[in-house]
């Protein structure tokens, strides 16, 4: 089952700036903000320096409504027109791989389902109209 759907932008290395400018034009309560320089390390694939301090995943609360934010990691291409992406919650890995299965017809893979250290389930996928979807599971065992 769909849990959630909600807005998700996307910065090219100003998330920090644009968390504090929509906190302050939207009178959003900001729920969390993380960095890449916070995520669990790995010796194989260190974090650049210049990406330690690029939000990786921004949590506002404008009203009732959920908005998401984070950066482009350093070298990911980043085109205007392109910072707005829909994110999508949903309750099980088998409901996430059958909507990630049929948002993919005809569309592109940026990142295959995957196990996350935040989702048993995450991946991105634009679809045939030029939409990209991240689609993420949320399940008892990662809420």
């Amino acid at each position: 089952m769909v849990l959630g759907i909600y807005p998700y932008l996307v910065m090219n290395g100003n998330g920090q700036e644009a968390v504090k400018f929509y906190e302050k034009a939207l009178d959003a309560k900001v729920i969390g903000v993380q960095t890449f320089g916070e995520m669990p390390g790995n010796p194989e694939f260190p974090t650049p320096i210049e990406a330690i301090d690029r939000v990786m995943n921004a949590h506002l609360k404008v009203g009732d409504n959920d908005l998401m934010l984070s950066d482009t990691f350093p070298g990911q291409p980043y085109q205007i027109g392109s910072q707005v992406t829909v994110a999508i919650t949903i309750d099980s890995v088998e409901k996430s791989k059958e909507v990630f299965e049929k948002l993919k017809e005809d569309g592109q893979v940026g990142m295959p389902l995957q196990e996350t250290f935040w989702s048993p389930s995450y991946g991105q996928v634009t679809d045939k109209f030029g939409v990209t979807w991240q689609i993420s599971t949320q399940s008892a065992d990662n809420e």
